[in-house]
């Protein structure tokens, strides 16, 4: 039944990023690998977002057959999810070895500012992708209060996060990563970073 075959799509879906992460990890920055690079204990918050989709899926599947049976909206949430996972990749393998999980504090020798490929689009591809992936994936399964959920909490944590990490790379490279915060945007809507004072 196509409730069921999109709620399959989602678990593809959701297996592939978790493994891709890895295997991305492992190509681009092997010594940073580790179990942990699979994301699978990203934070409780996480693993109860997963949870909350997964409740309401199947409680929406019991009470709202109907609601679960959208096709052409589960098509664009995958379409969503596909779209997401490919800028998170790409901006992974973009940045290389300068790409890390953990937001770093200290500046590697090696460490240098990506400014190319998906990074000319937006200066957190990574996040951008994660963005719209995790909220393609409730819109998949069609859940109208994880889409929601999902969107605002989504938001909020790169808001932070992003807040947080330029902070870090104004430190690590001064002005040449301020001109290209005043080139590039952060590719997050009502996002535009750490603010600057002069």
């Amino acid at each position: 039944r196509s409730a069921w075959r999109h709620f399959g799509w989602y678990m593809c879906s959701l297996s592939l990023f978790h493994y891709s992460e890895y295997l991305v990890t492992a190509i681009n920055n092997p010594r940073s690998l580790s179990l942990d690079s699979f994301l699978l204990n990203h934070s409780f918050e996480y693993n109860l977002a997963a949870l909350s989709s997964w409740v309401e899926f199947t409680l929406e599947k019991l009470l709202f057959p109907e609601l679960k049976q959208i096709t052409w909206l589960s098509t664009v949430g995958l379409l969503m999810v596909i779209f997401g996972d490919c800028l998170r990749k790409a901006a992974m393998l973009t940045a290389g070895s300068n790409f890390n999980h953990i937001v770093q504090n200290e500046k590697s020798d090696t460490h240098t500012l990506v400014t190319s490929g998906v990074y000319g689009w937006f200066r957190h591809p990574s996040y951008v992708g994660w963005f719209y992936w995790s909220i393609g994936t409730q819109v998949l399964l069609c859940n109208p209060i994880c889409v929601v959920g999902y969107a605002l909490a989504s938001w909020r944590f790169f808001r932070e996060r992003i807040e947080e990490e330029e902070i870090t790379l104004i430190h690590f490279f001064g002005e040449e990563y301020l001109e290209y915060k005043r080139k590039v945007p952060s590719g997050l809507p009502f996002i535009k970073g750490v603010k600057v004072e002069l």
